[in-house]
């Protein structure tokens, strides 16, 4: 077996390549990471084949027998730590089982400190032509808080390196509700994002997960969490500045200019099958979920011995994907096909305002977005009725 075909002759068009390292972690980052002053990028290049070749066997010799992929996507973590070289190496691994050619979005995540004219131009010649860089706020003080390792000078440097490196498909990353104690003014994080005239932008809501700096201070008592009505508020008014600026809410934490939405994201929203690789990435193959081992040593170790790095796995129920279409289908702008049967919930979520329906789709407003987990948990309870 070749290519990017697995077992039960599944073809993956859509690859994520988990890459852990960080600089440092963030207060409120929970993700798996591995925090190194030196990047081991060798290791990491080498197992990452090794878990290729793990899953597909040999590399065909031939470039015809490669499966071209839709969408590559580097995220972790921070790609941008392995450098020019680095990167190079890791999308050359991919490029051994599949085609990647100028119609393929290449995305990597990138902090702003690691983006460099230099850096950029080898990026492009491996095929990256869209950046997503981690943002998150342009205000000194929330960023020292937040744990950044980026100034907001880095970000306008970095920015002139896509450009001058040609990459002109580049996404911002921005964290709105926090918590009250952290001094921020959340309308001009989104002006300042605005006027550099990025093609997309991604905004998140901060949460607080165990474990991390931020849960920490919670317990002491020195932060609280935003409140229901600032997430609202901060939410709503992101979606207000930017649709007068010119961009689509096409799904509830991402914005693009038209016809520029991040297409690798979209293949999760869309239920299709796509191939995870690296410490702690998930994967589907269409009945499947998979997930691998999620400490980097450990993973390590497991593509070393030549074994498949997997840390388990889930073969979804009908009723887990039935609840699962109307999520991811709820959470985006093109909404989900509903039945006369489901009226005596859908209506009255047109009344509150909540949603709308045309041509047989219910599609949520920004607010009905904000109630999303209970709105999708009605609308699948009301269906497990009939």
């Amino acid at each position: 077996m070749s290519g990017l075909v697995d077992a039960r002759g599944v073809t993956f068009r859509h690859v994520y390549v988990h890459v852990p390292f960080c600089a440092r972690r963030c207060s409120y980052c929970d993700f798996s990471i591995a925090v190194r002053r030196v990047v081991p990028v060798e290791d990491f290049v080498q197992a990452l084949a090794g878990e290729l070749a793990a899953r597909f066997g040999e590399p065909p010799a031939l470039s015809h027998e490669r499966t071209r992929i839709d969408t590559l996507y580097l995220g972790g973590g921070t790609p941008s730590r392995l450098g020019g070289d680095g990167v190079v190496d890791a999308i050359a691994a991919v490029r051994r089982y599949a085609s990647v050619d100028e119609s393929t979005e290449v995305t990597i995540e990138a902090n702003p400190e690691d983006v460099t004219a230099a850096i950029v131009a080898q990026w492009v010649g491996a095929g990256v032509n869209r950046v997503s860089l981690g943002v998150q706020s342009f205000d000194p003080q929330v960023l020292a808080w937040m744990h950044r390792t980026h100034d907001v000078a880095a970000v306008h440097a970095a920015l002139d390196a896509l450009a001058a490196g040609g990459i002109a498909n580049w996404s911002l990353d921005l964290i709105y509700a926090l918590p009250g104690e952290v001094p921020r003014d959340w309308a001009r994080d989104l002006d300042a994002a605005i006027a550099l005239e990025p093609t997309h932008l991604s905004a998140y809501g901060l949460t607080v997960e165990s474990g991390t700096p931020l849960a920490r201070w919670r317990e002491r008592g020195a932060i609280h969490d935003a409140d229901e009505e600032r997430y609202e508020r901060d939410f709503l008014l992101a979606h207000e500045r930017l649709a007068a600026a010119g961009f689509d809410h096409y799904e509830v934490s991402n914005w693009g200019r038209p016809s520029l939405e991040s297409r690798h994201n979209s293949c999760y929203w869309r239920g299709v099958p796509y191939l995870g690789l690296g410490p702690a990435a998930h994967g589907f193959d269409g009945d499947t979920r998979r997930w691998n081992e999620r400490e980097y040593v450990r993973w390590l170790e497991r593509t070393r011995t030549g074994s498949d790095p997997m840390g388990g796995s889930e073969q979804l129920t009908e009723s887990q994907r039935a609840l699962e279409a109307v999520y991811v289908g709820l959470r985006t702008s093109q909404g989900v096909m509903i039945a006369e049967s489901d009226a005596p919930v859908v209506d009255r979520w047109i009344a509150e305002g909540w949603g709308s329906v045309a041509e047989g789709r219910l599609r949520l407003t920004p607010r009905g977005w904000l109630r999303l987990d209970a709105l999708v948990a009605a609308l699948t309870e009301h269906r497990s009725r009939y």
